[in-house]
């Protein structure tokens, strides 16, 4: 049992040296050997996987951000912008799927770069994956309180707009006066709610979820069909809201123009966030190196059209400078017409219900991203504590609520949707680069599936996804500097020094 043992523990590389931590990995093969529980059946054809990868994609972006990208940067433009942002995601999903085909671990980026990069390049992807989770987490808050307070308001009941904004943003009411919120509350009691409700524990349920599903393709595409059933009969009407389609640039940075296009790519880009779940069936299709493509870039096409008729109607049925909003779509709906109202209510019901659920999973995620690195103990211990009743990660899950439930609650919405992107991008232009590392270390490795136009795929995909980080805000990348800045600091205080691996054999 002993030599069976012995022959499992990891290569760890045991330099006494700064650097060890830069380069200790666990092996290809570990990494394997750890998650191969039995063989997974490949029932999942090309048409399961663009339905599993639109189910993940819609949700939160397109009713949320689309339109601060209209109103602040692209106009009715951002139409264009969903298909670079589209185009982007399409790189780094090959590469998704590349990796998922050779390391069979539900998709986790954390452990991608474990196994290849090193346990330095494992932190830093799970400070990125705090921001493309956590930090998305409370965005989607934002704009589930946005929807919120819209839908209150039409059965008269008003919260005070203090508590519906971030804290310090100045509001000018109806009558003109302004007066300075003190926080976003619906935003941060959702968190806290959710929160409680993951520490006690979420039974997940395939029913439950297709059905939420179901309701948020079902009002995209009502919105669409009714949206054009409104507009098209009395175009002339409405086309002056296109006019001109691409605003001139204001000379300031990313503010119109074909630079704001740009800009609005790297907003909408939190739309697609979600796609990379296709990647992590790899294991379950079919046919991977045909069925993985086709549903990567097939759900990529459906979600990209989707968005683009759903930005034409937005900026069509209402000037896209009104658009500014937690709530765009729900704005846009209320200018159908009074003879609307009912699907004004239906549309902010079903808003509401998906973003509920993207919350959760958003929350569920980084919850179970802390817990693993807690277990690999680059994080206390007490991430990793189970409750004893509920078997969860309690303290882990109150931690993580709060932290998304105060940025919910303080910040705004532009500035935590960019910090998301950022971070996400970051992310995938690692896993881009896993995959031509990974290419160049283990030649040999058996893949399921591999990425078309080898090298050229990653490397645009490394490179349009550092390319939209440069259109971003100065003051946003500054704070994200800071923040990996501050990671990098917590690694060499804390988890290299309490790092299961770097324990795992004596340093020579």
């Amino acid at each position: 049992m002993s030599d069976n043992k012995s022959a499992k523990q990891p290569v760890v590389e045991t330099r006494p040296s700064f650097a060890s931590g830069l380069i200790r990995r666990k092996t290809v093969e570990q990494v394997q050997a750890e998650y191969s529980r039995g063989e997974l059946k490949r029932t999942l054809g090309p048409l399961n996987l663009i339905f599993l990868g639109i189910g993940c994609i819609i949700g939160a972006g397109i009713f949320v951000r689309t339109g601060n990208a209209a109103a602040l940067h692209a106009g009715p433009a951002v139409m264009l912008s969903f298909v670079v942002a589209g185009i982007v995601c399409a790189f780094a999903g090959l590469c998704y799927a590349e990796l998922a085909s050779v390391l069979p671990v539900s998709g986790s980026a954390y452990t991608y770069s474990y196994a290849t990069l090193g346990e330095f390049a494992a932190w830093i992807m799970g400070a990125l994956l705090l921001l493309e989770y956590g930090l998305a987490a409370s965005v989607v808050a934002v704009g589930w309180s946005g929807y919120v307070v819209s839908l209150l308001r039409d059965f008269g009941l008003v919260i005070p707009p203090v508590l519906t904004a971030p804290m310090g943003h100045v509001i000018t009411l109806a009558d003109g006066e302004t007066i300075t919120a003190l926080f976003n509350m619906p935003a941060a009691l959702v968190c806290g709610a959710l929160a409680l409700l993951l520490m006690v524990g979420v039974s997940e349920s395939a029913t439950v979820n297709n059905i939420i599903v179901a309701i948020k393709v079902a009002v995209i595409l009502a919105f669409i069909g009714i949206g054009l059933a409104v507009i098209l009969p009395h175009l002339g009407k409405y086309m002056h809201n296109w006019e001109p389609f691409i605003p001139p640039a204001t000379g300031e940075r990313g503010e119109f123009g074909i630079g704001g296009v740009m800009r609005a790519a790297s907003i909408v880009f939190f739309a697609y966030i979600g796609f990379e779940a296709v990647s992590t069936a790899g294991q379950e299709a079919k046919n991977p190196k045909r069925d993985m493509p086709i549903g990567i870039l097939g759900s990529l096409i459906v979600c990209t059209t989707l968005y683009m008729l759903v930005a034409a109607v937005m900026t069509l049925v209402v000037p896209y400078t009104t658009l500014n909003v937690p709530d765009p779509v729900a704005v846009a709906v209320d200018a159908f017409g009074p003879e609307w109202k009912w699907f004004a209510l239906t549309v902010k019901v079903g808003a509401i219900t998906g973003l509920t659920s993207v919350i959760l999973v958003l929350m569920y995620g980084q919850t179970r991203i802390f817990y693993t690195m807690a277990n690999d103990g680059l994080l206390p211990s007490l991430f990793g504590k189970v409750h004893a009743r509920f078997k969860t990660p309690w303290i882990n899950t109150i931690v993580v609520g709060a932290v998304v439930a105060i940025a919910a609650g303080v910040f705004d919405i532009n500035t935590l949707g960019d910090l998301t992107s950022v971070g996400t991008l970051a992310a995938f232009a690692i896993v881009c680069f896993t995959v031509m590392y990974l290419r160049r270390t283990h030649p040999d490795l058996e893949r399921g599936f591999k990425v078309p136009l080898y090298p050229l795929t990653p490397v645009l995909g490394i490179v349009s996804c550092l390319y939209l980080i440069t259109t971003v805000e100065m003051r946003v990348l500054i704070f994200f500097a800071w923040f990996v800045a501050g990671s990098v600091i917590v690694y060499f205080l804390y988890g290299t020094h309490n790092s299961k691996l770097g324990k795992a054999t004596p340093a020579e």
